[in-house]
């Protein structure tokens, strides 16, 4: 099993930042894939970053390129979401996830393991 505790929502104005953290615990050997989705009220849970554990390497939602960045810290088992350029639609329970297929990865039911999530809030 693989507990995930994500943390660091908040309200910020549009054009603020935000970073999301996501520590992980538990059986996190063999972990490939770590994830952030969002849910915003009445919507489907979308797709935002994804990275691969070990190697790094990452994939990004068109709707977050360039102003987000997915980062980890191996030695502490956190990965991070750095949110610049805020805008009131990215305003979403933000939760975290991890998988044990080889990623980065966007679909959703690759995932095994989520986070209780963290609530996000952008006003205009």
């Amino acid at each position: 099993q693989v507990q995930l505790v994500e943390s660091g929502g908040g309200l910020v104005q549009a054009g603020g930042s935000l970073r999301l953290s996501c520590a992980a615990s538990g059986r996190t050997f063999g972990t490939y894939a770590m994830g952030w989705f969002r849910q915003a009220p009445g919507k489907e849970r979308e797709f935002v970053a994804s990275l691969h554990w070990r190697a790094g390497s990452t994939l990004y939602a068109d709707s977050v390129k360039g102003r987000f960045t997915i980062s980890r810290d191996n030695a502490e088992n956190t990965m991070y979401l750095q949110m610049n350029s805020l805008k009131p639609e990215d305003t979403a329970v933000y939760y975290c996830a991890a998988s044990k297929v080889p990623g980065p990865m966007s679909i959703r039911s690759g995932y095994g393991y989520w986070g209780q999530g963290t609530q996000v809030t952008v006003s205009s």
